[in-house]
Order: structure tokens, then sequence, then C-alpha cells
């Protein structure tokens, strides 16, 4: 009986040391609210991912070489973060921050955001992964090449 009593406080012990993430109340937009870290876990951070070259045949001082436009450009980054996790024995799943730069691609007005959300939508959201990180997004004059529309870090945590 003892030994059933230990188990179950155990349980419940490594139950709490789990990540919390709050979702946004009333909304299904793909990020969490906010997110609870227990202590004992370690963070991760992935340094700013930029696009890998795509088309071999394109100037590498386009934005054709790393995809043409920001969704394309996101999948690929996300991508790389991706690879990069799997390396270190992590997943998206892992994930609790992503800070998101983006730049207007050439002759827009503004930042793609809806590029970046279709993007984005293939990794995170409703039958991806659903462990869902807090995010902020920011629009830059530019990024270390100009061909680049796209830089993401990431903040994992480790059990």
């Amino acid at each position: 009986m003892l030994c059933a009593a230990l188990l179950a406080a155990s349980a419940g012990t490594a139950m709490a040391q789990d990540v919390v993430r709050h979702p946004i109340p009333n909304s299904d937009f793909p990020i969490a609210q906010a997110i609870e870290i227990p202590a004992g876990m370690t963070r991760v951070l992935v340094s700013g991912t930029v696009p890998s070259v795509m088309d071999q045949n394109a100037d590498p001082k386009t934005a054709a070489a790393y995809g043409a436009d920001t969704e394309a450009q996101t999948v690929n980054v996300m991508k790389g973060i991706e690879a990069k996790l799997k390396d270190m024995g992590l997943g998206l799943g892992d994930v609790v921050k992503l800070q998101v730069y983006l730049v207007a691609p050439e002759g827009a007005q503004a930042m793609d955001f809806a590029g970046f959300m279709k993007g984005y939508t293939q990794f995170f959201g409703p039958g991806k992964q659903t462990n869902l990180p807090t995010r902020s997004v920011f629009e830059v004059a530019g990024l270390a090449n100009p061909a680049f529309l796209v830089e993401i870090e990431a903040e994992a945590v480790r059990k």
C-alpha cells in the first residue's frame, strides 16, 4: 500500500514538472498566450536561423535562391530549426518561444505577415504541432543578406 502511495505521489510530482502552456482565451490563433517553465528544465536557445539556399542556380543575392516569397522562406527556416532541434534530441514540441524577424518583400510597403502565417501553420496549429510556443513577430529594415525575408530565433526546453 505504501509503495502505491509513493508511486502516485511521484507521478503527481512528475506531472507538476511539465511545461504549462496557456492558450489564448476564445481563440484558435496558433500561439500560446503564456508558458510556465518549471525549475529544473534546461533552456536551449537556438540562434537566429535564416533560409538556406533552395535554388543553386539562382543568384545568392536574390530571394529566389532562398525561396521566392515569405511563405517559402518561412518553411525553409522552420525546417532548418526542426533539423537543429533534432540534432540536439529535441523537436518542435519542445519549443516554448519564437522571435520572428520579417523584411518587406521587394516592392512591398510592409512585411508579408499572411505569407509568414501560411508557412508557420505548416508546423504549428491544428493537425500539426499543438504544443504551441509564445511568439513575437517584428518587421525589420533588413537582415544579414538582402535576399533574406525571414529570420527566426527559437527557445526550447529539455526535461
